[in-house]
């Protein structure tokens, strides 16, 4: 049983590791990566090899899946405490006065709007540059100022140029 347990938390901390090592390298942190895959591979050789030793107890290979399973989920759940990198927000509101933008950029948000037309008439589009460890305040603002606002989101690859970059060069953003 002791094995079984062994097994078990080798692999979580194995794939726990390899989960948050590809997206380091996905995010364009390969030092970094490559520092936490040296740590990966030491942790997966050791558990591997216990259970090749004992492959006639299948115990053994369901706490290696097992664990495994729970390490993508673990992970995960770190990446998402770590929330690396930026995002990008686009809203759509019926705001026509521009006190959503407002508001949004005296919170420290890079927001750029400008006039639509949708199907239901005249619109404010907005596009909002964020940290992503401020993605769940944002919606939760937008939401507040405007529960029916249209809100969708994406990772961008490259930033360049601006008043919100510099502001990140400098530390001043949030503060």
């Amino acid at each position: 049983m002791l094995m079984v347990l062994i097994i078990f938390a080798i692999n979580i901390v194995y794939v726990t590791f390899f989960t948050v090592r590809m997206i380091l390298t996905l995010k364009g942190y390969r030092y970094i990566a490559a520092g936490v895959s040296m740590i990966e591979i030491v942790i997966y050789v050791v558990g591997l090899g216990l259970v090749l030793d004992n492959l006639n107890e299948i115990q053994n290979l369901v706490a290696y899946a097992v664990g495994y399973g729970c390490g993508v989920i673990i992970g995960t759940k770190i990446e998402e405490k770590m929330a690396l990198g930026y995002i990008t927000v686009n809203v759509i509101t019926a705001d026509e006065d521009k006190l959503l933008p407002k508001l949004l950029r005296d919170q420290g948000y890079g927001v750029t709007d400008w006039s639509a037309n949708g199907m239901e008439g005249n619109r404010s589009a907005l596009q909002i540059l964020t940290p992503r460890k401020y993605e769940l305040k944002l919606y939760t603002t937008i939401k507040e100022l405007d529960p029916k606002a249209f809100i969708i989101s994406y990772e961008p690859k490259a930033i360049h140029g601006g008043f919100w970059v510099r502001s990140i060069k400098r530390g001043n953003l949030f503060k």
